[in-house]
């Protein structure tokens, strides 16, 4: 029995590894007191799962003092570009539907259909067009709030979680029918996510 859960945990944990993105390697980390994966995950861009996943934890126990391994480090330059365009697409609507236009990037990011860095994804262009009106129109050169990092943080830290949605529109105002065609995951604000 003792060997199954070995071979197990091993499988699960090899398995893990190979799934995490890479953006940025681990980086060691000396927890401080009274600071949880919550708040370590937000500060650095990465997931609490993947603290976990990185630190072979499965509880949410943290000591002040330990080092613990940080992985998927999204630089300050990144989040402030996704927190641009989370500005520019979704000013006015509710905070979780900033959150779902964060996650969005993040999940073409990690989808084999799209570019692999922040930065690519969000100036993808096809046929001329950017995937994003703002970056098409310029407004993603404007600023964003403190909410809108909040939203981006709060996007990277939950990474991987939620229901897969790699697209957003506004119903009233899209131009493609096409877009419409996808599977709709959940509808927030004026904005309809989909993948």
């Amino acid at each position: 029995m003792n060997k199954l859960k070995k071979l197990l945990l091993t499988t699960t944990l090899t398995l893990s590894i190979f799934a995490l993105p890479t953006a940025g390697g681990a980086a060691p980390y000396t927890v401080q007191k009274g600071e949880t994966f919550w708040k370590i995950a937000q500060k650095y861009g990465t997931t609490v799962a993947n603290l976990q996943i990185a630190n072979n934890r499965s509880g949410s126990i943290l000591l002040a003092g330990e080092t613990i391994q940080v992985p998927d480090y999204v630089s300050k330059a990144d989040k402030e570009l996704m927190a641009k365009l989370v500005h520019a697409e979704a000013k006015g609507e509710p905070y979780a539907g900033k959150v779902a236009v964060a996650t969005v990037i993040l999940n073409r990011v990690d989808h084999k259909e799209f570019p692999n860095t922040i930065k690519s994804v969000i100036y993808e262009k096809s046929g001329g067009y950017y995937a994003f009106t703002p970056v098409q129109n310029g407004e993603i050169n404007g600023g964003y709030t403190a909410e809108d990092m909040k939203a981006v943080n709060e996007s990277i830290a939950f990474r991987g979680q939620g229901s897969g949605s790699i697209y957003f529109y506004n119903p009233k105002t899209a131009s493609s029918s096409w877009i419409t065609t996808r599977e709709v995951t959940v509808t927030i604000g004026n904005h309809r996510f989909a993948k």
